[in-house]
């Protein structure tokens, strides 16, 4: 049986994969981390005492979880990667799966030294750092760490009956995320190349395509609707919606293409930004059976607020 859980971690993805036999676990991966708070300070909220919202490693702990087959990173915003230290406290890691990796020897962004930076290019710049630290100090929870080059379909057979295609953006983009990230970990940034790279980290996100008995789950990261309503783009039978259903997130053509049985929308309730946007849910609803909130998100006429610490879906 395929147990997935889209975690509630507030803003933010990180869903939980797991093929299990008889109750025992035979394969373990996480897609993301969350965020590094429960809310954002970006625009902080109090939290509904009924809520259950919950970090990504805390979540691994309350299901035994210590162990990860696969740990794989979609793209390096941080609301994806913010919750990667508590999860490398809860589990260790056989693989960790990402578009980069930063060197091996690379010491501690000095954000101090980069007060000149512009604001965009400082947030970003922070955000590679909070992914970077855990690698640093906690690389010994991690047996293998594997960076895609972005230039081909990845197809991997996880289990016997468990294989995933991992999708990627334009190849271009990845080499130059590399050389951007690199230079700055040697000190060497400008701040108007990482602005330009900053618009473009979302449409550089992996996707994944998982296979299991028959069933398709199709994952969209954070990637826009328009960059891949491609062949790529077949029918599944559940949809993660990319980019907490923003009004970019999804459009009618894409929907009818991937036609899923399922969409769950990873956000936060009680985001200022339209995410998830009124327009992308109603329009799911309108083409997809059942539509899911990781969060008690609440637009009145359209969603009723539902309390859980995840979207769980179990598939024989």
């Amino acid at each position: 049986m395929l147990v997935l859980d889209f975690i509630n971690v507030g803003n933010g993805d990180s869903i939980l994969i797991r093929e299990m036999d008889g109750g025992q676990q035979r394969f373990a991966m996480l897609v993301d981390c969350g965020h590094d708070n429960l809310v954002r300070d970006d625009h902080p909220q109090e939290l509904d005492l009924r809520s259950k919202r919950i970090y990504a490693g805390d979540f691994l702990k309350k299901q035994g979880v210590d162990h990860l087959d696969i740990l794989l990173i979609t793209h390096f915003h941080r609301d994806h990667i913010g919750g990667l230290s508590r999860v490398l406290e809860a589990a260790t890691v056989d693989k960790l799966l990402t578009a980069y990796a930063p060197p091996a020897d690379a010491l501690a962004l000095d954000l101090d030294g980069g007060k000149d930076l512009p604001k965009a290019a400082r947030n970003l710049l922070r955000c590679v750092e909070m992914y970077a630290r855990p690698l640093r100090e906690q690389r010994h929870r991690i047996g293998e760490v594997v960076e895609f080059t972005g230039s081909r379909t990845e197809s991997l057979r996880l289990t016997e009956a468990l294989s995933m295609d991992v999708l990627f953006g334009e190849p271009a983009l990845y080499p130059r995320q590399k050389e951007l990230y690199d230079a700055a970990f040697r000190g060497q940034w400008d701040g108007y190349d990482l602005i330009r790279w900053a618009k473009s980290m979302n449409v550089a996100s992996l996707r994944q395509r998982l296979y299991y008995h028959g069933k398709e789950i199709v994952l969209g990261g954070d990637a826009y609707a328009h960059m891949w309503e491609t062949v790529t783009a077949t029918p599944c039978d559940i949809l993660k919606v990319p980019h907490h259903a923003s009004l970019s997130s999804t459009t009618r053509k894409l929907l009818k293409m991937l036609n899923p049985r399922t969409a769950v929308v990873c956000v936060a309730a009680g985001r200022p930004d339209e995410r998830p946007h009124p327009y992308i849910v109603s329009l799911l609803q309108e083409m997809v059976p059942e539509v899911r909130f990781t969060d008690a998100v609440d637009i009145p006429g359209l969603v009723e607020p539902e309390f859980h610490e995840s979207v769980h879906i179990e598939i024989e």
